[in-house]
């Protein structure tokens, strides 16, 4: 193994809590579910480098398979622990991924691990050079880079991204009429869409020019797998950037009421009551630029 034995080491973790479950007689660990521990890391990994996993690897023509998985074990976790497991990508070969990875007890290394994957065709299962994009977001990742760039603009500069991401979390996922969803606010708005590295649609948003110096924020959408990434709080500091630059003084939005702590941590306030909106509850909320 790549030596990666202090926390300092790593980028990235996924913190997690034992389950009682999960301990053996002796009361610590089982030592099967270490590797299930780096398993669901390297999920949370994919998602921190803004992959949505499966549509990623179809993007990117192949998945991932594991060849091999070594741990090795300093010390037990035992219920209760609060653990975080770190994960690094420390070689890209021709077609093989490795990763070390730590989990740790606070600084205390209790178990390592190195997880070697292998890119390869899904219907054959036969090797396939690493794709280049792949190879080159996996070291952006590592040296600290960011994994989305956001962009502002018309409706036909971005509708395709913007309109493709509203579908799937407005129509699909959350149920509301799709008569609903499309307005003649699309064509004058300014929107924002935030990309991934290999250029999919990951959040959206849109800003409406209001009265008396307010703009409105509305259709604020992320990708399901990627939501708590940051990327719609991204998508709504861009869009209060326009906002600002154009000298309003004011941004609002109607939030629902399952966000309503999100745009409280970022600065918005509530103003009215509660009211109805597409059968959802909604709350309407201000913030001074």
């Amino acid at each position: 193994m790549t030596d990666t034995r202090r926390k300092s080491d790593f980028r990235f973790f996924h913190r997690l809590r034992v389950r009682w479950a999960e301990v053996d007689m002796q009361k610590i660990v089982f030592n099967a579910h270490y590797l299930m521990y780096f398993d669901t890391a390297i999920a949370d990994y994919w998602r921190a480098m803004a992959l949505p996993y499966e549509e990623a690897m179809v993007a990117l023509g192949g998945d991932l398979y594991v060849r091999k998985a070594t741990v090795e074990f300093e010390a037990s976790a035992r219920v209760d622990d609060v653990l975080d497991v770190g994960m690094k990508c420390v070689r890209v070969g021709n077609s093989s991924i490795i990763f070390n990875g730590g989990l740790f007890r606070g600084t205390d290394l209790l178990v390592g691990c190195e997880l070697v994957y292998v890119f390869a065709d899904p219907a054959t299962q036969t090797s396939r050079p690493v794709p280049p994009l792949l190879r080159e977001m996996l070291a952006g990742y590592e040296a600290g880079e960011s994994m989305r760039e956001i962009a502002t603009g018309s409706w036909a500069a971005l509708g395709e991204g913007a309109g493709a991401l509203r579908r799937a979390v407005f129509i699909e996922e959350q149920r509301i009429p799709k008569e609903l969803e499309w307005d003649e606010h699309d064509e004058t708005a300014v929107h924002a869409v935030a990309r991934n590295r290999i250029g999919q649609a990951i959040a959206t948003g849109r800003l409406i020019a209001d009265a008396n110096g307010l703009s409105r924020v509305g259709r604020m959408a992320v990708h399901r797998s990627l939501r708590s990434g940051g990327h719609g709080a991204a998508v709504l500091r861009a869009l209060e950037a326009v906002a600002k630059a154009r000298g309003d003084r004011e941004v609002g939005l109607h939030a629902q009421r399952s966000a309503e702590a999100f745009y409280e941590r970022l600065g918005y306030a509530v103003h009215g009551e509660p009211f109805e909106e597409a059968g959802i509850a909604h709350i309407e909320m201000r913030r001074p630029l």
